[in-house]
């Protein structure tokens, strides 16, 4: 089941709140995570772990609507929303936890520049409308599962 781009982005929010000794996400780091997560679910399990579509920007990947909808936060940290903490499936919760912990504690700007070097942005056209596909991060995280 595919979940919201958004109440995917506040369960990241509020993990790294809790696990990280306060330390608050960027918006930057947030879509990283979101490309990331996203990334892996598709390799995992063959489908998307949230609806919406992943664009390749400038500054690397980025999901819109939760870019949108956290944009006045600019570069400063981002408190998780006062609402309920989706549930995914065991598996699914287990794969997000692991993904988690493999990148929280990249910078935004180290999260960035990995991006970068990676397939799925190097391969799309880069700019507002610009989706990763599907395939693109399918392909690239089942060889990163493959060698873990």
């Amino acid at each position: 089941m595919a979940y919201k781009a958004l109440d995917i982005a506040n369960k990241l929010l509020a993990k790294a709140t809790d696990v990280c000794g306060g330390d608050l996400m960027s918006n930057m780091k947030l879509q990283k995570m979101l490309y990331y997560e996203q990334g892996y679910h598709l390799a995992a399990f063959g489908t998307p772990l949230f609806d919406e579509d992943i664009e390749a920007w400038m500054y690397g990947p980025v999901v819109p609507c939760v870019y949108e909808h956290f944009k006045g936060h600019e570069a400063g940290g981002i408190l998780p929303e006062n609402k309920e903490i989706i549930e995914l499936t065991e598996e699914e919760e287990y794969m997000f936890n692991d993904v988690f912990d493999a990148y929280v504690d990249f910078s935004a700007y180290g999260l960035m520049r990995k991006t970068h070097a990676e397939a799925p942005w190097r391969n799309t056209n880069i700019g507002p409308g610009n989706v990763i596909k599907h395939q693109e991060l399918i392909d690239f995280f089942k060889k990163k599962i493959g060698n873990a």
